[in-house]
């Protein structure tokens, strides 16, 4: 990882934006973790709401954070959906123990009007790069002058930035994917509204642990060559259950007594019909 000042400087030069500050505030405060940064914060800045941003990938780290805690009893929180940090984000340990804080999506606008703890996952564009790849990037056209980084001037976009897929071009790669290899009782629900973790969520079964191996893996080189950039599974070898979560669209494989007995299509329809994909019948290549 470059420097502090090399992070501050290049930091400066993307965030070209009236709205965006960046400071070497913690030195300037002389705090060494972020509870105690936010804590001064607050008594220096005593009538100013603050509102903690954070990507997904982080709330799945902060319980190993110094005063994990403190720091969301003491100020709002909202988290950026990250790919592909946002489900596993909202199964660990902070959203779990902070669930009954969290504020739904259609109520975003009082995270800073309510006492903490209190937050919200914000239904962000998602996008492919990671956060290593811009440094890299940005830092080899530091090497040969920098003048590309932060140039385009606030509101425009970078040519050469990766465009992810829609949800629905997601879910139409899934159906496809699953119709080709044979997948059973293909089932596709709507989340809008819902959650902000996921536009849709396809739900289908393979007729043995083998047949559920091969619906994942072929469904995940599908999705890359479709230009998804990070596509993660869990349950693989096992593959009674796995889950694919390519970003926007959530893909749980069964078998299917083990579909049967987790029921997930009971838990997320609620009393709205769900979408059925016909598939054909036969054995898998």
């Amino acid at each position: 990882m470059a420097s502090f000042d090399d992070r501050v400087t290049l930091a400066r030069r993307m965030a070209r934006h009236p709205c965006l500050v960046v400071t070497d505030l913690e030195h300037h405060l002389g705090t060494r973790n972020t509870a105690a940064t936010l804590a001064a914060l607050t008594r220096r800045f005593s009538r100013t709401r603050f509102v903690w941003l954070m990507g997904a990938d982080n709330l799945i780290q902060l319980p190993r954070w110094q005063q994990w805690r403190r720091i969301l009893d003491m100020m709002p929180l909202a988290v950026f959906r990250r790919p592909p940090y946002s489900l596993k984000a909202l199964n660990g340990l902070a959203a779990r123990r902070y669930r009954p804080a969290r504020l739904p999506w259609h109520k975003r606008n009082r995270l800073f009007r309510v006492t903490p703890p209190v937050w919200v996952v914000l239904r962000n564009r998602l996008h492919g790069a990671s956060a290593t790849a811009l440094r890299q990037r940005a830092g080899a056209r530091s090497a040969t002058g920098l003048a590309e980084v932060g140039q385009s001037g606030p509101g425009t976009r970078r040519s050469d930035a990766p465009v992810l897929p829609s949800p629905r071009q997601i879910k139409a790669v899934v159906e496809a994917s699953l119709d080709q290899d044979q997948a059973e009782d293909v089932v596709v629900i709507d989340l809008a509204g819902r959650t902000s973790i996921a536009d849709f969520m396809v739900i289908a079964s393979g007729r043995s642990t083998r047949h559920v191996g091969a619906l994942a893996e072929n469904l995940m080189k599908r999705l890359k060559d479709a230009g998804v950039p990070r596509v993660e599974a869990e349950g693989l070898p096992h593959c009674d259950w796995v889950l694919i979560d390519p970003g926007d669209v959530i893909v749980h494989l069964f078998r299917p007594e083990v579909r049967q007995f987790y029921n997930l299509e009971k838990m997320w329809r609620l009393d709205e019909p769900t979408e059925v994909v016909p598939v054909h019948a036969g054995q898998p290549s």
